[in-house]
């Protein structure tokens, strides 16, 4: 099997629920993370600025399938890129502009996203896992990626949609993972988060206003302080979740349809 097609199935792996994704982290240890696929860049960054300015602003610079990792890309206007399962580790994208961006199936372990725009863009089957994305935007995005570990304090979901994918699971079930996630202040407003892995993250303080919980999995999850006004958790997992001091609880809907409510911290 071809290289990029086995990185395909890895990358469906790690989205099939508790016990497939641990099954997929596993799978990882056959892969040398530190060879050439996964540290060496087929680009300079001059070379992808040269390429941007060749497509013109009704063009596409077509990168998918290659190697930028490494890259320092801080700061571009990427929209008229495709990155579609590229490999981008421990690249910088500080404050890159990705609005509108296929990312899908694109590897970006341990890379630097802080302030990074990704509105409209689409995330399917992406991998952050362990990378910095502090106040980056997802607005509108369509995003069914694994963020485990990585740190998104004050990032915008905010009309984003994370939900599963319940129509294609030729690759498994894809959604948003914030396994042991920092989402300190992140906002989902509005954001459709139904079936979205959230176990063990920090939503401490986190606009969770009229979003879409339903049947996600927040066991172990911290949610004190958050906002969660009009927010539908019907059937969500709540096994040894910390709802302390939840703003606009009167306010959510079905959190007495919430699964392991008794398990829950509670006030």
């Amino acid at each position: 099997m071809r290289r990029s097609l086995v990185l395909v199935a890895i990358a469906a792996a790690l989205h099939l629920g508790p016990v497939g994704s641990a099954v997929g982290q596993d799978m990882l240890q056959y892969f040398d993370l530190k060879s050439d696929e996964f540290t060496k860049s087929e680009y300079t960054r001059e070379e992808i600025l040269e390429a941007i300015k060749a497509a013109g602003p009704d063009g596409v610079a077509d990168f998918s399938g290659k190697r930028l990792n490494g890259l320092d890309l801080s700061g571009l206007d990427l929209t008229n890129v495709k990155l579609q399962s590229t490999r981008i580790s421990n690249a910088n994208f500080k404050g890159a502009k990705l609005d509108g961006v296929v990312l899908d199936q694109a590897w970006a372990l341990d890379s630097d996203f802080t302030g990074a725009s990704f509105k409209g863009a689409s995330l399917f089957s992406t991998q952050f896992m362990g990378s910095k994305m502090d106040g980056a935007d997802f607005t509108k995005a369509r995003v069914a990626a694994d963020f485990s570990r990585a740190s998104l304090k004050d990032a915008d979901f905010t009309d984003a949609d994370l939900a599963a994918d319940m129509t294609n699971q030729s690759m498994g079930l894809m959604r948003g993972v914030f396994r042991s996630t920092d989402l300190e202040g992140a906002s989902f407003e509005n954001a459709n988060l139904a079936r979205v892995v959230f176990e063990y993250a920090k939503l401490n303080g986190a606009n969770l206003r009229g979003a879409n919980l339903m049947g996600s999995e927040l066991a172990g999850a911290d949610l004190t302080g958050a906002d969660v006004t009009g927010a539908n958790f019907n059937e969500a997992d709540v096994n040894s979740a910390r709802l302390l001091s939840l703003q606009g609880k009167d306010a959510a809907l079905n959190m007495q349809s919430m699964k392991n409510l008794d398990r829950a911290y509670v006030e």
